[in-house]
């Protein structure tokens, strides 16, 4: 089974200081794995990266609240996010795995724990492709709590599944920028349809994971930086319901980056202070904090 390295050793502290009660909106927490089992029937193994690593990193980065989504390694076992949850239930949301046949009573568990949406995967490297079916009827029983859909799909994939996203009872949160590969071109067809379904009222985007689209890396002056005129076009059309994320540990990616880096590539998405200040404040307050 392919083992996923750990995170970078040595993050920089970033010259950007972040607003107060910045969110990193996309991250993971996996283990240990004596204490929160991992699922056997996994894609990976990932490195123990546990709750009070990623608070040591944030005391560095400057980050006050995050969104912890469940990693699949732990299946619907959402244990290991529960329990960092409840470190700091005021500063940590989440966002879940859960069975097709999830009860009304199980989601309002989790409600009271600080989940606020479901994830689901359509990434073949992950081994799972949701059956959109059972993802509607998930759908209608989480809308009364004001949850969300959080979805790990492709850009390239979006355009068959609009029908369905856009008819769903609830908003939905579309991973990593849709993966739209910076080689590919700003003129992609997978880009425009990506832009197209974000202008829908219920589609929401997490910036994240500029090193899973990125065409040069690290080696060039920015890390990552060719991804930054793909991030300010989808700002043009849905700078209210943006989020940003670390993505950390960065699982299953090409290099893993550095934290600080990441933090830095901010001020180039946009050099405006209230632009920055919606998609790492006042929008995933909307999302996740509504109540």
């Amino acid at each position: 089974m392919k083992r996923v390295p750990p995170p970078h050793p040595d993050p920089s502290k970033p010259t950007f200081v972040l607003p107060r009660n910045a969110c990193d909106a996309h991250v993971h927490v996996y283990g240990p794995a004596d204490k929160f089992p991992l699922d056997p029937a996994r894609s990976y193994d990932p490195p123990d990266a546990p709750i009070e690593k990623l608070e040591a990193l944030y005391r560095l980065l400057g980050i006050d609240r995050a969104v912890l989504v469940q990693a699949t390694v732990h299946g619907t076992d959402n244990g290991a996010m529960l329990a960092a949850i409840a470190r700091a239930p005021e500063r940590y949301r989440g966002v879940a795995l859960v069975d097709d046949d999830v009860s009304p009573q199980t989601l309002r568990e989790l409600h009271a724990q600080g989940v606020r949406g479901v994830r689901y995967n359509f990434m073949p490297h992950l081994g799972q492709s949701a059956d959109t079916d059972k993802v509607r009827a998930v759908a209608e029983r989480i809308a009364p709590l004001g949850w969300h859909v959080q979805l790990h799909i492709t850009a390239a994939h979006l355009g068959a599944m609009r029908g369905f996203l856009e008819t769903l009872p609830v908003p939905f949160v579309i991973d990593h920028m849709g993966r739209p590969m910076v080689a590919d071109g700003l003129e992609q067809p997978a880009l425009a349809e990506l832009l197209d379904i974000l202008r829908h009222p219920n589609a929401w985007l997490k910036i994240s994971g500029p090193e899973r689209i990125s065409a040069a890396l690290s080696q060039q002056d920015v890390p990552y930086a060719d991804a930054v005129p793909f991030v300010r076009r989808m700002l043009d059309v849905a700078v209210d319901r943006i989020v940003w994320g670390t993505d950390w540990p960065h699982p299953n990616v090409r290099e893993v980056p550095d934290d600080g880096k990441l933090v830095d590539l901010l001020p180039l998405y946009s050099d405006d202070a209230t632009v920055l200040e919606r998609i790492l404040v006042e929008n995933p307050q909307r999302l996740y904090w509504y109540d």
